[in-house]
């Protein structure tokens, strides 16, 4: 067998080669040592939560043809300008419907998801996720036609999970707050689009992005934005115009986000917010964050869907799904201290709620109970009062009141209208107003104009007396 020449010296030159990077290797500084696997060490990378020292997060605004409506009404959050789920003033609304339902003004696509709308000054926001782009987008239109006004857009990786978006922006006049499905939040001028600030509350806060991607929507109190990353901080207050921190809370349990919201409360003399968070309930001070009370007794393993039900003398109702059922919690003033104490349980043969939050009119609780489906009302001992009965069932959709009437949606755009009151179940009118599934977005009303959607649409119907 013949050798060549080359095949002797070149692995003779690659060994050399090698002996000298070893050597530098050697050379360059200690090793470190090894250490045996320890459970927990191991973990994926986590971003540093010091905002200062990440890479800033950047959005783009775009401007477009739309024009602000001179139109009156407003729906500026979730549950409505009073967080209850109730639509005040404006013109009268029909009580009955033609065959082919409200009249549609408008309609434009959506990426998938069930965000949905905050109305004021004649303008409808909604928090969308651009495929396409990877981004989330905050979209501005016009109340009157639905024509876009302007969009904030910033890059995000969001994947398909039972949809994306699904929080509500809250808007003033000054400023509009909206928290992504991973977690971001953006402060923009209300009227231009300009931004404030834009922060990530995995890196800040150490927040947990929720099953199903974040469901809370922000609440904006004066000129702060109020939100519940859970993680280093159960609540805290941003300035809606700098971003900088005004006060956060301790979050000594270890409470993670839910997909419930924060809903503002006054007792005792005391203003407070009361958010459900994953291990329980607690009040905190709005002045300063601090907890004013809390308690263990109302937790839902799986997800926590629905906001708390603030009521008059210092009750709570809380409701949920996945066999929950429900809970009535009662705040006492003992001598200054502020203590909770749980009155009552329900099973959820009674109710519970997989992701709507109850609306409560007139001395009692309106709901669609998991078990059945069925619309019920209570009173608030937590007895049945009435149920709307098999024939009339509406699945996971939402359900507003406004001028003495119930407005129901179904999972597929079956839209009804019934009597809010508790002598019993009375059917106005019913349209299937979407083409769709899952429509499962809360309802926005302002000025007689119904804002609803499903999974990939939105759509305005014209729901005033004619």
């Amino acid at each position: 067998m013949k050798i060549s020449l080359a095949g002797i010296i070149v692995p003779g030159l690659v060994a050399i080669v090698g002996v000298v990077l070893i050597m530098a290797w050697a050379g360059s500084g200690p090793l470190e040592s090894l250490q045996a696997r320890v459970p927990g060490l191991d973990r994926l990378h986590v971003p540093d939560k010091d905002q200062t020292s990440a890479v800033p997060l950047v959005g783009t605004l775009t401007q477009y043809g739309g024009v602000a409506a001179d139109l009156p009404g407003l729906w500026p959050r979730f549950r409505g300008a009073q967080f209850d789920g109730i639509a005040a003033g404006g013109p009268p609304l029909a009580r009955q419907w033609p065959e082919e339902g409200p009249r549609r003004l408008w309609s434009i696509a959506l990426g998938e998801g069930y965000a949905a709308a905050a109305v004021l000054a004649g303008r409808v926001y909604v928090l969308d996720y651009d495929r396409q782009a990877s981004a989330d987008a905050l979209r501005c239109f016009s109340l009157a036609d639905g024509k876009e006004i302007w969009r904030f857009s910033y890059p995000v990786v969001v994947k398909r999970n039972h949809g994306m978006s699904r929080t509500i922006p809250a808007v003033t006049d000054k400023y509009i707050v909206a928290l992504g499905p991973k977690c971001h939040v953006c402060c923009l001028d209300a009227v231009s689009g300009k931004s404030y600030w834009l922060i990530d509350m995995v890196r800040r806060y150490g927040a947990t992005v929720p099953p199903w991607y974040a469901g809370q929507c922000p609440l904006v109190d004066g000129d702060r934005a109020i939100l519940a990353p859970g993680g280093d901080a159960l609540l805290v207050a941003l300035d809606c115009k700098t971003g900088e921190e005004v006060w956060r809370s301790p979050n000594p349990r270890g409470w993670a986000m839910t997909h419930s919201s924060i809903m503002p409360m006054q007792f005792a003399g005391r203003r407070m917010f009361v958010y459900c968070g994953k291990g329980g309930v607690a009040g905190l001070s709005a002045d300063d964050g601090t907890i004013l009370w809390e308690t263990t007794d109302w937790k839902i393993s799986i997800a926590t869907c629905p906001s708390p039900v603030i009521l008059p003398e210092g009750k709570i109702f809380c409701s949920g799904g996945y066999n929950a059922g429900a809970l009535m919690l009662q705040l006492k003033d003992d001598g200054g201290q502020i203590t909770v104490e749980t009155l009552f349980r329900l099973k959820p043969k009674v109710f519970g709620s997989t992701q709507q939050t109850p609306v409560f009119f007139g001395g009692h609780l309106y709901g669609v109970r998991e078990r059945d489906k069925q619309l019920v009302c209570l009173d608030l001992e937590g007895a049945e009062v009435w149920a709307s009965g098999s024939q009339h069932k509406f699945g996971l959709g939402p359900y507003m009141i406004a001028g003495g009437m119930i407005y129901l949606m179904d999972d597929t755009g079956l839209l009804t209208v019934a009597e809010a009151t508790a002598d019993g179940y009375r059917q106005l009118a019913r349209a299937q107003v979407l083409d769709g599934h899952d429509a499962w977005a809360p309802m926005a009303l302002a000025g007689g104009r119904l804002i609803v959607r499903e999974m990939t649409q939105m759509v305005c119907l014209d729901v005033a007396e004619q």
